[in-house]
């Protein structure tokens, strides 16, 4: 067994004493249990400390593995710049986790790194680690997250655990994530209902160290709720993939609006019940199959637009027995992708340019998957797991301001009025709560700055999921 221990632990800035400047205090179960699974680790006179973090290099289809020998870092962007974190890479056992990831079929390495300076979310850990340990005595693989779903990280936490196991590292791994950023409404980030549902399922979650619940947790809550470092725990349960643990939740806190959960997991013996990933697969398998059957026509059509022009590179034929409306109405319509709950493109006309609806969709489909300048094409691998929204546009109304607005119920177009651009802002958003935010959203799709004057429309929308 090379994998000692594992924890999971949150990263705020504030909890250190030169940034909290007394505030810390307000968490001082957090710093407590901190301090108790830091030391815990120390003890364990690991070679390696394996650290996942949302703040490290993230891509949606890429894990980044920090390269080099070393890195250093500070907190002066919290105003702290004399708290310095230094830390050695073990380069072979990152490179062995590359080679293992890559026989898994996953993509990972040490391309596209951006910043090599360490992320709050490595260093805050490394902060609490040197109190009882040395970080001269120990190295370190920082990982970044993905936009793959639990299956991926899973998979991709039990080639870490692999690696591992071929070196004979003693290792301790360290899943760093804070909870909810949804928790108040005098928060940084506001308040939704998701948030504490979301923080108190994840933290029972890991409190009784069921991973499969984890693996589990419901999409939409979990976007809605804003959550950080949930992915993180994704790799933390597939390195203990096929063993036992014993988990213990040391502490849960959220004064400042975001959640701090502190958990920690002993290794207890094999246990091949505890083998996640067939049943997770098996699981999502099924919530496809399920998805695909609940489709209306509009979002069954949105899909065979994009799985034709996919596959074959040619607009599809429009399917007989479409139901009237679609074939006797003009409307605007948008088609939105999601993949592994992360949005993969969305394209769509406020104002109808096409003969009826379901020419709108087929068109709109295409540009979707292939012209969102924020994101490559679709990949054909990409297709099963694809998730399809389509919105169909009322006739977008001036209003006079945002009184006017709502961004549940309406959608925005912002227009400049000095020229033609414009940015439009789907409604009921995930993340997106008032009026102001939405309204700074459409603005800066429209690269319309903050002060200049604007002319709002405000439109409905009917969505088809």
């Amino acid at each position: 067994m090379t994998i000692l221990a594992s924890f999971a632990v949150p990263h705020p800035p504030i909890i250190l004493p030169e940034v909290g400047r007394g505030e810390e205090r307000k968490i001082a179960a957090t710093t407590a249990a901190y301090e108790a699974v830091m030391k815990q680790a120390a003890e364990l006179h690991p070679d390696t400390l394996i650290i996942t973090s949302p703040h490290a290099e993230m891509y949606l289809d890429y894990f980044h593995m920090a390269p080099g020998r070393k890195a250093q870092g500070n907190f002066a962007q919290f105003r702290a710049p004399q708290v310095e974190i230094s830390a050695a890479y073990d380069q072979e056992l990152a490179s062995l986790i590359a080679d293992e990831a890559e026989k898994a079929g996953i993509p990972a390495g040490f391309e596209g790194e951006r910043n090599p300076d360490l992320d709050h979310g490595t260093m805050i850990p490394l902060y609490f680690y040197r109190k009882y340990g040395s970080l001269d005595q120990v190295k370190v693989v920082r990982i970044g997250l993905s936009g793959f779903g639990p299956d991926v990280h899973y998979l991709f936490g039990r080639c870490i655990r692999d690696a591992a196991d071929k070196l004979g590292r003693r290792a301790v791994f360290i899943a760093s994530g804070d909870l909810s950023h949804k928790l108040k409404e005098d928060g940084p980030y506001g308040y939704v209902p998701e948030g504490p549902v979301f923080d108190r399922q994840c933290t029972e979650a890991l409190g009784q160290g069921d991973f499969f619940r984890l693996l589990t947790l419901d999409h939409s809550l979990c976007t809605r709720a804003a959550e950080c470092g949930l992915r993180s725990f994704w790799i933390m349960a597939g390195a203990w993939d096929g063993r036992d643990v014993a988990s213990r939740l040391l502490s849960y806190e959220g004064p400042f609006g975001v959640g701090y959960g502190v958990a920690s997991f002993l290794p207890q013996g094999p246990d091949p019940a505890r083998q996640f990933l067939s049943p997770l697969l098996q699981a999502e398998k099924q919530q496809r199959e399920d998805r695909i059957a609940r489709e209306d026509p509009y979002v069954k059509l949105a899909r065979l637009s994009v799985e034709t022009w996919v596959k074959h590179r040619e607009m599809a034929s429009l399917p007989a027995h479409l139901p009237p409306e679609m074939l006797q109405t003009r409307a605007g319509a948008f088609v939105s992708l999601h993949l592994h709950d992360q949005l993969r493109g969305c394209i769509g006309t406020f104002l109808p340019t096409q003969a009826n609806v379901a020419e709108e969709i087929l068109r709109n489909g295409i540009s979707a998957a292939s012209r969102d300048p924020r994101f490559p094409p679709v990949r054909p691998e990409e297709l099963p797991f694809l998730e399809y929204n389509v919105d169909v546009l009322s006739t977008p109304e001036p209003v006079s301001g945002p009184e006017g607005l709502d961004p549940r119920k309406y959608g925005v177009i912002v227009k400049s009025a000095r020229d033609e651009r414009r940015g439009l802002l789907l409604p009921d958003l995930d993340g997106v709560d008032t009026t102001e935010e939405q309204i700074a959203i459409a603005r800066q799709k429209g690269n319309i700055a903050a002060t200049e004057p604007v002319q709002l429309y405000r439109f409905q929308v009917v969505r088809h999921r």
